[in-house]
């Protein structure tokens, strides 16, 4: 019990040196300065008068919230590693009674944590000034929204923090956020692409719908702009448990490559 207690307690000192490097680095000066611009919008078509737009406005918001916690959630995971190689920090870190599997995830909570606090500052920000502009919204599905979207931020950082055992920062970065973006533009289309192609050409289709993490399970903006009904709960379950295993199952992967790692 003692021996848990202690690994646990090193994993979360692990972690708050992460969401502190995100204040050290002036990170949250520039999602602040993002969350405005985001949210510069609606105030603009408020003061010309237009009613009704916000539902469009604030669709343009959510996407540019989606893009900035990409931005953040990629540049925050995909640093945690390199920058211990770099600064030859991880030696005298290895060198305390600390486990890599224990480093590992101190890397990713910490990752997901400072990601995940910007996360909150935009959608505080967005809700805020949508009361204060008339905008009406489903307080479920603006719930059901963020938890989605939390779910893809710990998705999303376990990706980064993966790659950045196995890739160069500038590749790690390159191919995540391809993955991301590609998934979200086109991942419910792969079904029906791949069923319309010759075998030779539906093979690779098949198995990147198959194995590539589908992030477009988690974007919920049209349901909170447009007033659409929210997710129902065994969906919302099912959409939950895929995340945890696929972050389960990147974590595992890079606890094999860490361990295997020569330093």
């Amino acid at each position: 019990m003692n021996g848990m207690r202690g690994s646990l307690q090193r994993i979360m000192a692990l972690a708050r040196l992460a969401v502190v490097d995100l204040f050290r680095r002036r990170d949250v000066s520039v999602a602040l300065l993002l969350a405005a611009v985001a949210l510069l919008p609606l105030l603009a078509f408020n003061f010309f008068g237009v009613s009704g737009v916000w539902r469009y406005v604030g669709e343009v918001t959510l996407l540019l919230v989606w893009i900035f916690s990409i931005a953040i959630g990629l540049g925050v995971a995909a640093r945690q590693f390199p920058a211990e190689f770099d600064s030859r920090t991880i030696y005298p870190l290895l060198s305390k009674p600390v486990r890599r599997t224990e480093i590992l995830l101190g890397k990713f909570l910490g990752a997901f944590l400072a990601t995940a606090s910007a996360l909150c500052l935009f959608y505080v920000c967005f809700l805020l000034l949508l009361l204060l502009k008339g905008g009406g919204v489903d307080p479920v599905v603006v719930a059901q929204a963020f938890l989605f979207h939390l779910l893809f931020v710990m998705l999303l950082t376990a990706m980064a923090v993966t790659g950045s055992l196995i890739l160069t920062p500038s590749a790690n970065l390159t191919v995540c956020a391809l993955a991301a973006a590609g998934m979200l533009l086109f991942g419910e289309r792969l079904a029906g692409l791949a069923a319309g192609l010759p075998l030779a050409s539906a093979i690779p289709a098949w198995a990147v719908h198959a194995l590539a993490p589908h992030m477009e399970f988690f974007d919920l903006r049209l349901r909170v702009v447009h007033g659409w009904p929210p997710v129902e709960w065994p969906a919302s379950l099912a959409v939950a448990a895929y995340a945890l295993c696929y972050t389960a199952a990147l974590l595992l992967l890079a606890d094999r490559l860490f361990k295997r790692k020569k330093l």
